[in-house]
């Protein structure tokens, strides 16, 4: 087949080199110059763990265009997968969807048959607006093509995108046609139960079994997406909850974690306690289904909860620092991660950036280290002063105190003893408990996780 993917970013970029993997040619268009000049180069705008030698290697089936004058409109499957940002009020922008969704008509081959693929989280309901967005520019143009709309959201983890592309727990399809569904069930056969595919740089997850492929109605398709975020997203506030309980009465919320995880009703997954969620997906869509809610007369009282936990998680981590520290003025702060995870350069609402806010707003001096998110965190960050450090240990030249607020692999094992000597006071405040107090304490410093009442 021949397949377009709309947009370029993580999603657009890691669906579409799926296709091309499994043997279609796939064209990626973009309307930012700069992108897609990139993108010809050989190279991704972005890190994506894999991603461009992945595309260096399936060159030969991909082609960039650079704005709909470059657009091949003989495709079969037209994927959406543009930015659907948050607006003042919760509700996700719609313009650059209502935009590719008019140029798809614009470009509309007469008796083509192309299914037009929805990869972007879409309220619900969305789908039935395209359709009609569609149904209504063709019409314009006097076609009397009969469109097929199809809803299949992503469940991409930034940093292993090309993992869950290529080795799905599930594969939500919502659609309203038996067309639809057909093409869809074609196209995702070979994960369904060919050979394994993937590309030689990824690894099969441990017990991976074959997913599901799940047909429902387009609707369905769309709450299951918010669903299913902010489920994951309640989880990790609620431990951040009880970790806030565990430690004011002297327990600790890793073994918490460790006892409950072992229901398989519940499981280890998402209870890692710490200074909270962030990234692009979270937030953007618990204030979008939270909008959507409210437009439908619905409370959804425990996602408004779980933004509100996590928004109150951050300025704990800001408590802490203060009964060490109480005089910020002047202190000098070490920061250790900035991305809003590790494996990636996205400090999209990563709680770093309310954090650094919070300590320059006090009047103290950061320096901080990321293995990958420095530059893209003071392009988000322009008006902040913050002495971004060649490597970690810098950060802790004169400091008061140390944050980790990224748990990169890399500050797992540090010369403690070396950079307690360079310290100006003893702090390292673990907002992630990726180290272990008891050690830390031994070299000299005082050690305060998340939920950490007793350690030892």
């Amino acid at each position: 087949m021949k397949i377009g993917v709309i947009g370029c970013g993580y999603v657009g970029l890691s669906t579409g080199v799926l296709w091309a993997v499994l043997g279609h040619d796939v064209v990626f268009l973009d309307e930012d110059e700069r992108q897609i000049a990139t993108l010809r180069q050989g190279e991704v705008p972005f890190y994506e763990r894999g991603l461009q030698e992945v595309l260096a290697r399936y060159r030969a089936r991909t082609t960039y265009a650079c704005g709909w004058s470059e657009w091949d409109a003989d495709v079969d499957v037209a994927i959406i997968a543009v930015g659907t940002p948050a607006q003042p009020d919760g509700s996700p922008n719609l313009s650059y969807l209502q935009a590719a969704v008019q140029a798809v008509g614009d470009h509309w081959q007469a008796g083509r048959g192309t299914v037009v693929l929805l990869k972007s989280t879409l309220p619900p309901g969305t789908n039935a607006l395209v359709h009609r967005w569609l149904q209504e520019r063709l019409q314009f143009r006097g076609l009397s093509d009969q469109v097929t709309v199809v809803s299949n959201p992503e469940f991409l983890r930034e940093g292993d995108a090309l993992t869950d592309v290529f080795y799905p727990q599930r594969i939500i399809v919502g659609v309203q046609s038996r067309a639809g569904e057909s093409l869809l069930r074609d196209l995702y056969r070979p994960l369904l139960t060919g050979p394994d595919t993937a590309p030689a740089v990824l690894q099969r997850p441990p017990g991976y079994t074959r997913p599901e492929l799940f047909v429902t109605t387009p609707i369905n398709a769309e709450l299951i997406k918010y669903a299913a975020n902010a489920f994951l997203a309640m989880k990790i506030s609620f431990m951040n909850e009880f970790a806030n309980l565990a430690e004011r009465m002297g327990a600790d919320i890793l073994d918490i974690a460790t006892g409950i995880g072992m229901d398989s009703r519940i499981g280890p997954q998402f209870l890692q306690a710490g200074v909270g969620w962030g990234g692009s997906c979270f937030g953007k869509d618990a204030a979008a289904i939270l909008h959507t809610a409210e437009e439908q007369g619905v409370q959804l009282s425990l996602v408004q909860a779980t933004v509100e936990a996590n928004d109150r998680q951050r300025q704990i981590v800001l408590e802490k620092l203060h009964r060490h520290v109480p005089a910020l003025q002047g202190a000098v702060i070490g920061v250790l991660g900035l991305s809003f995870k590790p494996g990636t350069e996205d400090v999209r609402d990563a709680p770093s950036q309310t954090i650094v806010r919070a300590l320059r707003a006090a009047g103290a001096q950061v320096q901080a280290y990321d293995p990958m998110a420095m530059r893209t965190f003071a392009e988000a960050n322009p008006d902040l002063a913050v002495a971004y450090t060649a490597q970690a240990a810098d950060c802790f030249a004169g400091a008061d105190a140390v944050l980790l607020l990224t748990e990169w692999p890399v500050f797992a094992e540090l010369p403690w003893a070396d950079l307690r000597a360079h310290m100006r006071g003893d702090l390292l405040l673990d907002g992630r408990n990726a180290w272990q107090g008891l050690s830390l304490s031994q070299h000299g410093y005082v050690y305060e996780g998340m939920g950490r009442g007793k350690i030892g």
